[in-house]
């Protein structure tokens, strides 16, 4: 991975050349509507307000839990217990990101929704606020973290989420495969290396629709998150894609005959 001062310079490189992201200046009515009813979009609900109460909770929470990674840079299986409150400060998606999330949900009218990367349900937690008939499949390796999860989503009386425990290869062979299904929005958010991400990405290729919206997140976490991110822009089936630096969207629109490319300041 980069180190924060590498990032930095990236991060700065990035928001001088961004297009505007107000809207102004894109000149494609569907990224144009997207960056002003989603980008600008900053409502939030009686819904959002609660999962951020538990997102203070757990910033707050001594308890600790082993957690298995299996991520980039990790000893496979390697486990460590940790503190809830660490894991929040490092591990969940800003407000602001997973608001973003939430708002392209509602805004594709997503029906069926994956998510690779529990975590502590933060954003998972978003992602099925967005309609309660939304169905979302979020898939985690560490049990305990399962767990944990689906306390919090208890609490916030979530119901349209099935949580996956197990390996993120295990469980899609394992789950996905026997459960066939189009998805409207796919979430990737663990093990950011160049092979994981590209087999992620291919995987689901066989299951998306016309109006399907995949997400990457962390895309120059490193050099390699990097190469996986222009590889997936160069890829046949995709469309559209929007950089706004920590996330990536893909698009796969048939009805755009000419793939665009978009850095748009977030």
């Amino acid at each position: 991975m980069y180190s924060s001062f590498q990032i930095a310079i990236k991060y700065f490189h990035y928001w001088i050349t961004a297009s505007n992201g107000k809207g102004h200046g894109i000149h494609s009515p569907f990224v144009y509507q997207l960056v002003r009813n989603v980008f600008n979009n900053k409502q939030s609900t009686p819904e959002l307000m609660d999962i951020e109460k538990i997102r203070k909770e757990l910033l707050a929470c001594d308890q600790m839990i082993e957690v298995e990674d299996f991520g980039a840079g990790s000893v496979s299986g390697l486990k460590q217990h940790r503190k809830i409150k660490d894991i929040a400060r490092y591990s969940l998606k800003s407000p602001k990101y997973a608001r973003l999330l939430f708002h392209l949900a509602r805004y594709i009218n997503a029906e069926n929704i994956v998510e690779l990367g529990t975590s502590l349900g933060i954003t998972t937690a978003y992602l099925a606020a967005s309609n309660p008939n939304t169905k979302v499949i979020s898939l985690e390796g560490a049990p305990a973290v399962v767990e944990f999860a689906s306390v919090q989503f208890r609490k916030l009386q979530l119901q349209n989420i099935s949580l996956v425990q197990g390996q993120f290869d295990e469980s899609l062979d394992g789950y996905f495969v026997q459960n066939l299904s189009s998805y409207d929005l796919v979430y990737i958010d663990g093990n950011h290396t160049y092979e994981a991400t590209l087999r992620y990405f291919h995987f689901f290729l066989p299951l998306i629709n016309e109006h399907t919206l995949m997400v990457f997140d962390d895309i120059h976490w490193s050099e390699g998150m990097e190469r996986a991110w222009e590889e997936i822009k160069r890829d046949p089936a995709v469309t559209l894609t929007i950089d706004i630096f920590f996330i990536g969207l893909v698009f796969f629109r048939k009805t755009q005959l000419i793939p665009q490319h978009f850095t748009i300041r977030y």
